[in-house]
């Protein structure tokens, strides 16, 4: 059967509990486990699994550019134009060979990171129903609902568990509930509340525990935070509307080419193959290429630096991102609390009441039974490593019932108890001077409290009759009163006297500052999202040197109030996991673009709600399936290299969008302007495709290209309408020149098709090199980009002197139509550059 929550709250007992789960104490037998196996399945989660490389690149065809090119080979095969045909599978095949390679390695890295979490738990079986229960190590998934396994300090808990018996059990729980310090959990018979359940996806901080497995792989409460769907994210938005802005002209212009050649020449079937030619020159085929390089190149020099990026356009937003959310505890702090002061009951700083601390902790670390050291008590003897001369006699541990420490000692002259615990529970055991004084230590415990630190009180009493018999175990009933928590408080004699208070803050994460600061500079706004204290979370943020605009107690606003305050408030206090989610989407209406980084499952819905879901690699794997983007650690330093990636790869695809598109709008304009006034076609298909072909291919080299400083010091994003008013200046420009080629190509060559073909080739790949060097940031060029454009150049003007010049129609040129054309392309690029710097000066 599936266990539900709900019925293990306070109306069942464990003996019921156990009934219903068809258990007991001795745990199931080895057949009942397989059966139970058989059963329920494994103790996985619903995992995302990975696509296979096969159908990854099946996936890859999806793409608009994509379609509408095998839309254009489709044509080009029934009208029997192979030549055309063969190019354009050559430039599917190769897009969607490297998309699909560089998302499988991302899966294979993720899938990688997984092994190097632990697998097994220590469960109690019995080989058949006669014989004892014995204690193994089996792997976490071969666990099913019913199994009595054990529970230790380090251990991750493995599926949803009801407690039999705890000991000191205490579990952080940070990854389901945003909880920065470990909760205490108890195992009674019938509970009130959830201090008896562990879930799957926490982990025990101290204590020992015997649990009954009561739900596991999909029944889980972990599991259920994974079934959402994400949204569209701000990529695939702006990739999205411009493709599908060139998709529409590309299905209109060819046909209104055929149509007007229809008309003139009366020859509209014999244009088809031209009509085709002139689709393919206006599509940026090898768009769905660039971009997966430049995204490819962009992950594969961040994976050397640990950072896997799963979701390759996950690089885009991220460089895009003006708004980064982060939980606290982890990322800003390091998980572990550090002193921050003591001080007597005034307000005052003491150094007296730290050391009586001291003495409490050190000494319950070393009497107590204790399986394993406990945080606050280990960050209390870092700072003071020598208590004293203080002779221990006895301790008892930190009780969840009592939420105290106890210690007995020798100081040399008396024994002294040492109280140490949670303020409300000590105050109330202590014998206050006068009510005064018992106010004035109230004040001074919230007070801090209201500074965001954690805050213990300490307490003595020096009583030699009760120490006697306590200490040397002749008075048991005096023994037992103290040790199972039936103290003076109870017992209504309050005689402990206040020595003051210790507070306590999470230590700080050694990069955090230097990376927020950073993070700011490059116009990314970082937003804290903890379910901490308001002042907790604030006062992190200014030891960071984070300035904190506005703290919001998220749970005290209204849906309205919370969307409101997203765009204003710097840190959002008391947040659940419903309203981390709801802050990232009022962010996202109002125009940002958001990244979020957690590593628990009460970060999955924001993580979802984001356009990029980053998390460490030691996030539960559940987040780690999520996120777009796993971190080798979990520090803000690895971010801001991975947002300087993500800038730089966008940047490179601005560049050849805003090169290509250009050169294409302006071709594709000057040449149904020449068809319509030639009596030839202005250039043959086979031409259009070779010299897009080789247009393409080194245009490649941009994704090796340096970025602008401009674009690295803001986030940069694909913006389809900027791009569109660029295209249309320039490919404007880019057709007149091309019109001029025809007018001289027509006056030098007159009217003979191959020559003028020749011409138009050369003039071509030549204005195309110097749009690659001039189109391009203002910054040196790279070698790899030299190269391309060289090679480009030198294709234009000697191919038509080589041996292939005949079957492609083309044809040697004289000396003086060379230099023509030459002269012309460099008026084309002083115009063009002097139109670049005018631009360049705008705001």
């Amino acid at each position: 059967m599936v266990w539900a929550p709900e019925a293990s709250t306070a109306r069942t007992s464990k003996l019921e509990l156990l009934r219903r789960l068809s258990t007991g104490p001795r745990g199931l037998t080895e057949a009942e486990a397989e059966a139970r196996l058989i059963s329920h399945g494994e103790n996985v989660l619903p995992l995302r699994r990975p696509f296979s490389w096969p159908r990854r690149l099946a996936r890859s065809l999806r793409d608009p550019f994509t379609m509408v090119l095998f839309g254009l080979g489709l044509v080009s095969l029934t009208v029997a134009s192979w030549g055309t045909a063969a190019v354009i599978v050559v430039l599917v095949a190769a897009s969607c060979v490297l998309r699909a390679n560089g998302e499988y390695r991302a899966d294979r890295s993720t899938a990688a990171l997984r092994e190097l979490v632990a697998s097994t738990v220590t469960v109690r079986r019995r080989p058949s129903p006669d014989a004892e229960p014995s204690e193994r190590e089996i792997p976490l998934d071969q666990l099913v609902p019913g199994d009595v396994i054990k529970l230790g300090p380090g251990d991750l808990v493995p599926a949803d568990v009801r407690l039999l018996r705890s000991s000191g059990l205490s579990v952080h729980q940070a990854a389901l509930t945003g909880e920065s310090a470990p909760v205490p959990k108890l195992a009674p018979d019938r509970p009130d509340g959830e201090d008896h359940l562990c879930w799957q996806g926490s982990s025990v901080v101290a204590g020992s525990a015997l649990a009954v497995v009561a739900a596991t792989g999909t029944d889980t409460v972990l599991a259920g935070a994974y079934r959402e769907e994400r949204p569209t994210s701000a990529f695939d938005r702006s990739v999205s509307d411009l493709s599908w802005t060139l998709v529409r002209l590309t299905l209109i212009i060819p046909p209104i080419a055929l149509v007007a050649n229809a008309l003139l020449h009366g020859d509209g079937l014999g244009a088809l193959p031209f009509a085709v030619a002139v689709a393919v020159g206006l599509t940026p085929e090898m768009l769905p290429v660039v971009v997966t390089t430049a995204l490819a190149r962009g992950a594969a020099l961040l994976a050397r630096d640990g950072v896997i990026v799963k979701r390759l356009p996950a690089l885009h937003d991220l460089g895009a991102a003006d708004v980064l959310c982060l939980d606290k505890t982890g990322t800003l702090t390091r998980d572990r609390p550090v002193v921050d002061g003591s001080f007597a009951p005034d307000g005052q700083p003491d150094p007296e009441v730290l050391r009586w601390a001291a003495i409490n902790s050190f000494w319950t670390l070393h009497l107590a039974d204790l399986p394993a050291p406990d945080a606050l008590d280990e960050a209390i003897l870092d700072s003071v490593p020598d208590p004293g001369d203080v002779e221990g006699l006895r301790a008892w541990p930190f009780d969840p019932v009592t939420r105290v420490s106890r210690a007995l000692v020798h100081d040399g002259a008396s024994r002294v108890s040492v109280v140490k615990g949670a303020v409300e529970a000590v105050l109330e055991r202590c014998a206050h001077v006068s009510p005064e004084a018992e106010q004035q230590a109230e004040r001074t415990a919230r007070r801090l409290a209201d500074r965001g630190l954690r805050v213990l009180a300490v307490a003595l009493r020096r009583d030699d009759a009760t120490r006697d018999h306590v200490a040397d175990g002749r008075d048991g009933a005096v023994r037992d009163h103290v040790a199972d928590g039936r103290d003076d408080r109870e017992a209504g004699r309050p005689d402990l006297t206040l020595a003051g208070y210790v507070t306590l803050t999470d230590e700080l994460s050694p990069h955090a500052a230097d990376a927020l600061a950073q993070l700011s500079q490059h116009g990314c706004e970082p937003k804290v999202l903890t379910g901490d204290h308001p002042a907790t979370a604030a006062r992190i943020c200014r030891d960071l040197g984070m300035p904190v605009v506005e703290v919001v107690d998220a749970g005290e606003l209204s849906d309205a109030g919370l969307a409101e305050a997203a765009n204003r408030a710097t840190v959002f206090a008391r947040c659940t996991p419903e309203h981390k989610a709801r802050v990232v989407r009022a962010l996202r209406r109002a125009g940002h673009t958001v990244g979020f980084l957690g590593d628990g499952v009460n970060d999955l819905p924001a993580m979802r709600a984001a356009d990029v879901g980053i998390c460490p690699r030691d996030a539960v794997d559940v987040t780690r399936e999520t996120a777009d983007i796993v971190l080798a650690r979990k520090d803000l330093s690895v971010i801001g290299q991975a947002v300087a990636a993500g800038r730089r790869s966008t940047g490179n695809i601005v560049t050849y969008l805003r090169v290509a598109l250009s050169s294409n709008l302006g071709n594709v304009v000057a040449m149904l302007v020449a068809g319509l006034m030639l009596p030839f076609l202005p250039m043959l298909p086979a031409q259009v495709l070779l010299q897009n072909l080789c247009f393409d291919a080194a245009q490649l080299a941009f994704a090796f290209d340096r970025p602008d400083p401009a674009r690295m010091a803001r986030p940069h994003r694909l913006r389809p309408r900027a791009t569109l008013r660029f295209i249309l200046g320039f490919g404007a420009l880019n057709a007149a020149a091309d019109l001029l080629t025809f007018t001289t190509l027509s006056w030098s060559v007159g009217t003979g098709q191959a020559a003028f073909h020749s011409g138009w080739f050369v003039e071509n790949l030549l204005t195309q090199a110097a749009i690659m060097l001039l189109l391009r940031p203002r910054t040196a060029v790279p070698l790899p980009l030299w190269v391309a454009t060289a090679a480009l150049a030198a294709i234009g003007v000697f191919l038509p002197l080589s041996p292939l010049a005949a079957p492609l129609g083309l044809m040697a040129l004289p000396f003086s139509t060379y230099l023509t054309l030459f002269a012309l392309v460099i008026g084309y690029g002083l115009v063009l550059a002097a139109l670049v710097r005018l631009t360049a000066r705008r705001p």
